[in-house]
């Protein structure tokens, strides 16, 4: 199965050198009085909240997120979409999120705490529970921002949940790519590009007979296009999370689509603004 862990090591601080949107801005110069246009470069920082607490003797409670904070996008439609998980928030500046953080945090603590407490009879030995949300810068080309959101949970029984959310974001335009702007290909042909690719992405799941395919734990017949993508210069990638077509043994499997499948459906404007021949 593949290694949580190092989907959560992602970096803290994302330096401003490596985005390379900027936003036109006026200014007046002081000399002549004459509008001129001036640049503010995009940037990215973060906040994280790491904390635990202890129900009683044999449960303690994790809480463990980290936010990615972008002080240059200003419109507020575009910032909900960016933190369409994370409800009520209306300060989206660095302090604003980190305050979110702490009130989410006190909440799951009082969820877990204020249950009846007849369910703490099942516990027979100490456990740890926790819950997890992660945002990832995957990259900005083109004015096209893309963020993976991972979340994880572990409360009681034989494994902890993970999954996985991918969310593609227009600046220009100042708002969320769906499926339909990049491409028209009819449903039927997509699930089939997806049923062929499925093993194109190893799984790094073994047995004691070797490497397992992706299409080996499958548990539908036909693989649908999800929300869930994300692309660079070569492919569409379809991202599944654990049991949402195959056994949690598969844990997450990640579908290429190249260009070259795609070619003849994909959005003009899209395909020149990627620069796909």
């Amino acid at each position: 199965m593949k290694n949580i862990i190092a989907v959560l090591a992602v970096s803290t601080i994302f330096a401003v050198s490596s985005c390379k949107k900027t936003d036109s801005k006026n200014t007046v110069a002081a000399e002549t009085g004459e509008k001129i246009e001036t640049t503010e470069q995009f940037t990215v920082d973060s906040v994280k909240l790491s904390d635990s607490t202890k129900v009683n003797n044999l449960l303690s409670l994790k809480y463990e997120a980290k936010m990615l904070v972008f002080p240059t996008i200003k419109d507020k439609s575009l910032l909900d979409s960016i933190y369409y998980d994370k409800k009520g928030i209306i300060d989206f500046s660095k302090q604003g999120l980190q305050t979110f953080l702490n009130k989410d945090k006190d909440e799951y603590f009082a969820s877990v705490k204020e249950k009846d407490n007849s369910w703490i009879n099942d516990i027979a030995r100490p456990q740890s529970w926790d819950t997890g949300s992660f945002m990832k810068l995957k990259s900005n080309t083109n004015d096209f921002l893309q963020i993976e959101y991972m979340y994880s949970s572990y409360e009681g029984g034989a494994h902890g949940n993970y999954g996985f959310a991918e969310r593609v974001f227009d600046l220009k335009n100042k708002k969320r790519v769906l499926l339909k702007d990049i491409t028209t290909m009819p449903k039927a042909r997509l699930e089939a590009l997806l049923t062929k690719n499925i093993n194109n992405i190893p799984s790094g799941t073994t047995d004691s007979q070797g490497a397992v395919k992706n299409s080996e734990m499958l548990l539908i017949d036909a693989i649908p296009a999800n929300d869930n993508f994300y692309f660079d210069d070569k492919n569409l990638y379809f991202h599944y999370s654990p049991y949402e077509i195959a056994a949690f043994a598969a844990g997450d499997i990640i579908i290429p689509v190249s260009w070259e499948d795609l070619k003849g459906t994909l959005n003009p404007q899209f395909k020149e603004r990627m620069k796909i021949n």
